[in-house]
């Protein structure tokens, strides 16, 4: 059967979709589907993507393409709609570039299924439902009616209220009597009357909490901000710009660009339409020249209704229904959303490891069956199809207030919908396939033309059943994640990735196997899917350490079995088993090391695995522990004659002896502004450029305290994120701050490669084309390098315009990445960073920072970029890596 995976769009949350759409086309059953990747991009174009696109990082790394972007405005990052005369000969270039443009009449000769994870609108208002359905295709989740419900949060809110359900207090605020000239006190004064302090402002049809904020105090001003950001408008004042540094109005104009956090270009003034970050930069700045009037910036993404309501202090849940074998639905367990600050976020829901997400919500049994009960009443009160995401509220009296319900859910590996739907013990491709089956269904039961439908249903119960019934001699891989390190979210989130690609193939079994401790003293454990899917390392350590059969998570399990024992192509176990490195090798075949930082990437836990002869992917013991110490790693180098950053590394012995006497010692060898970060950790985790006393001595408070707990004002100094991770270390390490200095083209490049065997047992490198990150600030960020949306990453890197040159450049590059590897024994894989340099007469300079020997894989990690450029899809990659790992067993010596 033919799906067509929708995703994109021309929302705010396209990126997310896009990410979801990722998922999809992973996750489902191979055995069962063929995926076809239609992309839709802001225009409204249906584009059959090329495969090697879908694994980007973002949008923006692919689409449009980075030869599309001017030069001297290259610092900006855009969607196609910034593109400035965009004809319709050049859109059709544009597509050409990255997939073939279908028509809307082609689609029904190109997919018999349209899976939907398209967000926000014309994705999960009913429009392109209301399409397919006149196209008689049949798609996933709910219909037309149910989904432009779902959609408009002011008509829910009011619907419910008069239905009996509870739900916040609101008032619905309208874009023309905002903008119209009435009186924002009188209207702020009306809301504290009716709905009370503190309020929430939101949009009336966006979702993943954009443009979410909360109205505290009776300040006008923080109201002002709140409604106009709720519409997307942006108010400048000539005072303000005037304040702002040159670099500050830039900064300013990439964060209100931004259509996630900011008002989202393109932009009207005046009844000038601006397209580029660019244009109003320089708009801006020419209407100051000559006026103090303030500005009104408006989005063309317009919100025409705001929602007020009151703020509902209790514990916030999000619960998954979906619809059983006869078609009644189930609450799956709720999830409690533990915050770190009042509103969850774009950041907190998508960046692993900024919120906690426990399951079941930590309630009496009795309440948690009352939140189930009241999410199914209004499944069916709106009658919703195939499955719905419903959020809420519990107050401390018990009384529970719902709050939107969802028609489609985030569809990234940690998301709720997945998360959920493992405690009854499927996984996300197993998942996928209960949703296509369904929603056949509910196209079935619901439309009058439904002959097809039929057909369809008749042929994939057939095969589903046939499915269960086939054996495959595969390889099993422990896969071991998570850790004691900083890095231990985003492990679990490259282990997730491993596991998931290796299960939808039939060459391998994935064993989740999940590592806890501390240094010299960790331990092993296989762990079921319900945990591998938590949100978190620290979630998954605790349902671990605190394990137990909940009443209502056993009672969800039993009403589910029809389900279960459909879909699930093996029992599934429940219950977390410690296990020892000798039994792992009575288990497993080989390994697959996802972790990051310390154990894992310093050869502590390689040693374990050659003492039972246990095959793992990566570098061997000696070379491991010296690329974990990014210090000796360039060392080294610089004793083999490569360029490295001018470096200091410094003991806590020293700082604590004389703080001042330390600091000097930094600041006479190195000026400011440089950069700290420790000397065993990655991911961007601790890595800051100092740029004051005040800034160095906060960053060593910071990593040579003696508790746990980040000391509030030197993070403050820091200006650390929200759960931001902030290691504590006995070692610092203290590098220049590379700039281009003379050179005519600086860029920060990252280069992947992959090692192979020859017929005589040689190791060979196959470099790959390296890709060039685009930061914000002097330092990726970890925001940059993993939530989705955020940054840019171009691959290949952009070297030179013309082919030759870039040929000549990315030789020399590359062939100082892989002197490199070799110098240092890597094998298997690796990534490793580097500015690189380019002059007028030609000349090539390549400074490596530092040399990661098992790099980061999650799902739109760069590695898989540059190794698509070589034809290998993610799994293929992966497979690679898992083949040298069992033929390097035959190499004499490994290293």
């Amino acid at each position: 059967m033919r799906i067509g995976i929708f995703f994109g769009g021309a929302s705010r949350e396209r990126e997310i979709s896009f990410a979801g759409g990722r998922t999809v086309y992973d996750n489902i059953d191979k055995n069962l589907f063929e995926p076809i990747p239609i992309f839709v991009d802001s225009l409204g174009n249906f584009i059959v993507l090329n495969w090697r696109y879908i694994y980007k990082g973002s949008i923006r790394d692919f689409y449009p393409p980075a030869s599309e972007i001017p030069k001297e405005i290259e610092n900006f990052q855009i969607y196609i709609e910034s593109i400035e005369g965009l004809s319709p000969q050049k859109q059709e270039k544009l597509i050409a570039s990255v997939g073939r443009k279908i028509s809307i009449e082609e689609l029904k000769g190109f997919i018999d299924f349209a899976f939907l994870a398209l967000h926000g609108a014309w994705g999960e208002d009913g429009s392109i439902q209301g399409l397919l359905e006149w196209l008689k295709i049949p798609y996933s989740g709910s219909g037309i009616l149910p989904s432009s419900i779902g959609m408009n949060k002011a008509f829910q809110k009011n619907v419910m209220r008069r239905s009996g359900f509870e739900v916040a207090e609101s008032l619905v605020l309208n874009r023309n009597e905002w903008l119209n000239g009435t009186i924002r006190e009188k209207l702020f004064t009306q809301f504290e009357i009716k709905i009370g302090l503190p309020f929430v402002v939101r949009p009336a049809n966006q979702g993943s909490s954009i443009g979410v904020s909360i109205v505290d105090s009776r300040d006008i001003s923080q109201f002002t901000s709140a409604v106009d950001g709720a519409f997307f408008i942006r108010r400048l004042s000539f005072t303000e710009w005037r304040s702002y540094s040159e670099e500050e109005k830039t900064d300013w104009v990439i964060r209100i660009s931004e259509i996630k956090d900011g008002a989202g270009i393109p932009f009207l003034i005046n009844g000038d339409q601006l397209n580029h970050p660019s244009a109003l930069l320089k708009y801006i700045n020419e209407h100051f020249l000559y006026s103090d009037e303030t500005l009104l910036i408006e989005s063309i993404f317009e919100e025409q209704e705001v929602l007020i309501e009151s703020f509902i202090d209790g514990i916030e849940f999000s619960c998954i229904v979906i619809r059983n074998e006869n078609g009644d639905p189930i609450a799956l367990p709720p999830t409690e959303i533990k915050k770190g600050k009042e509103v969850f976020d774009y950041r907190s829901k998508y960046l692993p490891g900024m919120a906690r997400k426990v399951t079941p919500i930590d309630l009496p049994a009795n309440l948690i069956e009352k939140i189930r009960t009241a999410c199914e009443e209004l499944f069916k009160f709106f009658s919703f199809h195939v499955y719905a995401r419903i959020d809420g509220f519990v107050r401390p009296d018990g009384k529970i207030f719902l709050n939107d319900p969802n028609t489609t859910s985030g569809m990234l590996p940690s998301s709720f919908f997945f998360h959920q739907v493992a405690e009854i013990g499927l996984n996300p491709s197993e998942f996928l396939t209960y949703i296509i089956r369904t929603s056949i269904y509910e196209r079935v039961t619901s439309q009058s033309y439904t002959i097809d439908y039929r057909r369809l249903l008749t042929e994939l119960d057939q095969k589903i059943s046939e499915l269960k019934n086939i054996s495959f001699g595969r390889k099993k891989i422990a896969v071991i994640l998570g850790g004691y390190s900083s890095e231990r979210h985003i492990s679990v989130e490259s282990g997730r990735n491993i596991y998931e690609k290796l299960s939808s193939s039939t060459r391998y079994h994935p064993i989740p196997v999940f590592l806890m401790g501390t240094r010299g003293n960790y331990e092993l454990y296989h762990i079921p899917i319900n945990l591998l899917l938590k949100d978190n390392a620290d979630d998954i350590r605790d349902k671990i350490l605190n394990y137990g059969e909940h009443p209502t998570i056993e009672k969800i399990k039993k009403e589910c079995l029809p389900l279960t024992l459909k879909y699930s192509s093996a029992t599934p176990i429940f219950r977390p088993q410690q296990i020892t490195i000798q039994e792992l090798s009575t288990m497993a075949d080989a390994v697959f090391i996802a972790l990051h930082g310390r154990p894992g990437e310093d050869g502590e836990l390689q040693r374990e695995l050659e003492k039972f002869d246990i095959p793992y992917n990566g570098s061997g013991v000696a070379s491991s522990q010296v690329t974990i110490n990014k210090y000796e790693t360039n060392e080294i180098l610089r004793e083999h004659g490569f360029m490295i950053a001018s470096h200091l590394f410094l003991k806590i012995e020293e700082w604590q002896l004389d703080k001042e006497k330390f600091y000097h010692r930094i600041t006479n060898s190195i000026s400011f502004p440089f950069i700290c970060k420790p000397i065993d950790d990655g991911c961007s985790s601790a890595v800051k450029k100092i740029q004051t006393y005040e800034a160095l001595d906060a960053f060593c408070q910071l990593l040579f305290r003696d508790q746990d707990p980040l000391i509030d004002k030197y993070a403050d100094i820091l200006d650390l994120n929200l759960n931001e991770e902030f290691p504590r270390k006995n070692y610092l390490l203290v590098e220049e701050l590379i700039t281009a200095g003379d050179a005519i083209h600086f860029l920060e490049i990252t280069g992947g490669m992959l090692t192979t065997l020859n017929g005589n047992g040689e190791i060979q490198f196959e470099v790959f084309e390296p890709s060039e990150a685009l930061a914000t600030d002097d330092v990726l960020s970890l925001e940059e390098k993993f939530l989705a949306g955020q940054g840019q990453n171009i691959t290949p890197a952009r070297f030179a315009d013309n082919k030759e040159e870039y040929l000549r450049i990315a030789g020399v590059v590359k062939a100082e990445l892989e002197r490199a590897a070799r110098i240092l024994n890597v094998m298997g894989y690796c990534r490793i960073d580097a500015f690189v340099r380019i002059y007028d007469d030609g000349r090539v300079e390549t400074i490596i920072i530092e040399v990661n020997s098992l790099p980061g894989m999650t799902p739109a990690t760069c590695i898989f970029h540059q190794a698509a450029i070589n034809n290998y899809k993610p799994f293929d990659f992966i497979d690679k890596i898992l083949e040298f790992s069992f033929a390097k067993k035959s190499i004499a010596a490994i290293e």
